[in-house]
This record gives C-alpha cells, sequence and structure tokens, in this order.
C-alpha cells in the first residue's frame, strides 16, 4: 500500500499586497483530496485526476522524524532542509493536523525549490524569532518577500498568533525559503498555486 499524503484543493482571492493576515480569510472554497506524493504523470492520468490550480500540502500522512526531501517532487517541488515533526513543545502548536515542518538539521531555515514556476506561496508559521519568507525567481533574483516582525510562540507576550499566514506573490516562483535567525520555526498548511 502507498503512503497516502493529503493535497488540499483551494481557490484563493487575489492578493493586493504581500502583508500576512492574522486569520485565513484569503482562502475560498476549500476541499479535501488525498493522493499520492509518488505518483507519476501516467498514474495522474490513468486516475483522472485533474491537477488543481493551487495545492495545499497536509503533512499528517508522513512520519513524524521523516526527512522531507523529494515525496513531492511529482507535484513539482523538492524540499531542502526540512523535517517532519509532531511537536512536543506546546509553544509550537500545529494547526490542521498534528505534523508540521521544521528546518532541520540547520535550524532556523527550510527552502522548497519548484521545477515548474508558481505564483503564490504561503505557510502557516510559529517563530521563536523574526522570520523572512523570500521568493527567488529563476534567475535567482529577489522578487518578492514576507516577513514575521517578532516571534510569535505561545507564551512569548506577541499580539501574533501562533500559525500566522505568511506569503509571497510573484511571476515566476522558482524557489522560496524561510529563514528565522537563531531561532526555531515551524511551518503548517504549506499553500502553492501553479504559474498559468
Amino acid at each position: 500500500m502507498l503512503n497516502q499524503a493529503t493535497l488540499q484543493l483551494d481557490q484563493l482571492q487575489t492578493l493586493e499586497n504581500n502583508k500576512f493576515p492574522t486569520d485565513r480569510s484569503s482562502v475560498l472554497n476549500q476541499r479535501n483530496t488525498s493522493v499520492s506524493p509518488d505518483l507519476v504523470e501516467e498514474d495522474i492520468e490513468a486516475h483522472q485526476v485533474n491537477v488543481p490550480r493551487c495545492i495545499r500540502l497536509n503533512f499528517d500522512d508522513l512520519k513524524s522524524f521523516e526527512i522531507l526531501h523529494n515525496q513531492f517532487k511529482n507535484w513539482g517541488l523538492i524540499f531542502d532542509n526540512s523535517l517532519v515533526i509532531q511537536p512536543s513543545n506546546p509553544a509550537f502548536p500545529s494547526r490542521s493536523g498534528l505534523k508540521v515542518l521544521m528546518g532541520s538539521p540547520k535550524n532556523g531555515f527550510l527552502e522548497v525549490n519548484f521545477l515548474r514556476p508558481v505564483n503564490f506561496v504561503s505557510g502557516l508559521v510559529t517563530s521563536s524569532q523574526r522570520l523572512v519568507l523570500s521568493a527567488y525567481n529563476q534567475n535567482d533574483e529577489l522578487v518578492n518577500e514576507s516577513v514575521l516582525p517578532t516571534a510569535n510562540v505561545v507564551g512569548s507576550g506577541s499580539d501574533i498568533p501562533p500559525n500566522t499566514l505568511l506569503s509571497v506573490t510573484a511571476n515566476s516562483i522558482k524557489r522560496v525559503n524561510f529563514c528565522c535567525f537563531d531561532g526555531n520555526f515551524t511551518l503548517d498548511e504549506f499553500r502553492f498555486c501553479l504559474t498559468t
């Protein structure tokens, strides 16, 4: 039996700016479907699965402490420095399930490379320090960034709640990284939209 990973299909509103909202009201008409990260293109056609324009990853079907790298390669993503965890520290709660991602082995850094260009990337972040989500094009030029200005872990005293949405939009995003200098963070509900 194949290890099943869950994708969430979304229809997104057009974002007028790249500041993070404190809630998820920018996401409309969500519906869930389970798809194996190991499906090849021929299998997708054989199962008559429509490749969605926007995809949300749910990490609950992956194993705790699994290194996330190319499990979603057939969906056009390669992760770097990423570990699937079930948070044991209550300061880093998950939002939609039991498992989240964290940067590892290098703390405070996580990168995602896209095999096909995307135009929107977002995730819910809980961080012990200021965190920056940066987007780069095929020439490795910075095309957009979004900033969590301060820590938002439970008990930090921050006005920003845990699991705050950070997002970037730009034409032809090929790579994003989440960077929290000298700190730790978790990433939940990673979402991206394909360039059409």
